[in-house]
């Protein structure tokens, strides 16, 4: 049995809470398995509430912990919106290289939804696109340079707005970065059973970048001869999904459009609230909950668990745990179509007085084991 190194980050708002009780729950289905291994877990800060003792959402013994660890369970982080400090999974993904973003997003009967044969799986460049994070704002030297450049450059394509009301984002799309992309979603189908990959791009309007992104991914397609490959343009990849998700397996794409149609997948199959997620690279993984930290319900053992159990789930699978990590799924799609011991959320009424906390949630999975 082996023992695996795991970095439990505690997040802020109420990840504290599903922290808490995704460990419980992943810790079970371990103990509860036979031939399984066991956890050893390394707790450490970050978010809101350890910038203000430490000066850095992210202290750097935090991120040594996720480098030498087997892999990374996070909770919920509050990122600011519009000022403050930059978001602390942009940073982590950039720092360690974690290019793969996994989204399954999979329907449980219980969970109240308008579809019910829905099981995609979303991969999602991580670290390049228009999150590289290039931006040059209105009113500056820079963006006046840039503008001079592109005019002088193109001889067909002009910008016509003043540098002074003008801001610029860069979107770099790199060969070796797509490749590695579209390759990790075939790879995961391949090894999970999955039977297509559908690769999204705009490579009608955007030629040089997603067009980039579409010829390199229909290069990478033809090494896997046993998966099906097909291409579609985002937005009607976005009525696609609306109109019939069971015609889809495996969808990747770069970082902007895997952002927006991840949550939209998300969607399909309830929310958020039930929405695993993972952030992969060749040298470690971290797993999270999609959703973000409430503060408003900070200490209440008022939020729903089941997406942070659920990214344990895809952590026990990434660290050759499968059993386990079936064990525990098993449990929460239980307790979820039982619809007892589940959240308000969860429940047809949300003001219904049967609904119970966090902590008593991941109890009833445990129990389900």
């Amino acid at each position: 049995m082996a023992t695996h190194t795991v970095t439990l980050i505690m997040g802020d708002g109420v990840g504290p809470e599903l922290a808490a009780a995704a460990r419980r729950c992943v810790d079970a289905a371990l103990e509860k398995t036979e031939g399984a291994g066991d956890i050893e877990w390394k707790l450490c800060d970050a978010g809101v509430d350890v910038m203000e003792s430490a000066g850095t959402p992210m202290p750097d013994e935090t991120i040594k912990s996720v480098r030498e660890t087997d892999a990374t369970l996070k909770a919920p982080i509050t990122t600011p919106i519009g000022k403050g400090f930059r978001s602390v999974n942009v940073l982590l993904r950039q720092t360690l290289d974690l290019y793969a973003c996994l989204r399954p997003c999979k329907h449980y009967k219980g969970v109240r939804t308008r579809y019910e044969d829905v099981d995609l799986v979303v991969v999602r460049e991580n670290v390049e696109d228009l999150y590289a994070g290039v931006e040059f704002e209105k009113g500056t030297d820079q963006v006046s340079e840039l503008i001079e450049t592109v005019n002088r450059l193109s001889t067909d394509k002009k910008v016509n707005t003043p540098a002074e009301t003008t801001g610029i984002s860069i979107k770099p799309i790199s060969v070796q970065n797509t490749e590695r992309i579209v390759r990790f979603a075939f790879d995961y189908a391949r090894e999970n059973g999955r039977k297509k990959v559908t690769y999204v791009h705009k490579a009608n309007i955007m030629k040089y970048t997603d067009g980039l992104f579409k010829s390199v991914a229909e290069k990478v397609a033809a090494d896997y001869p046993d998966i099906e490959g097909e291409e579609r343009l985002v937005d009607n990849m976005c009525m696609q999904l609306v109109q019939k998700p069971e015609l889809y397996d495996v969808i990747v794409l770069p970082n902007l459009y895997g952002d927006i149609l991840s949550d939209l997948c998300a969607g399909l199959v309830g929310g958020l609230g039930v929405a695993p997620g993972a952030n992969i690279g060749d040298n470690g993984a971290i797993f999270e909950a999609t959703h973000g930290s409430a503060p408003k319900y900070k200490g209440q053992n008022k939020v729903n668990p089941t997406a942070l159990i659920l990214s344990g789930k895809l952590m026990l699978d990434y660290l050759h745990e499968r059993a386990a990590a079936a064990a525990l799924e098993k449990a929460v799609a239980g307790v979820i179509a039982a619809g007892e011991s589940v959240t308000y959320d969860m429940k047809p009424d949300r003001d219904d007085p049967s609904a119970v906390g966090t902590s008593e949630m991941a109890d009833a999975i445990i129990a389900a084991m």
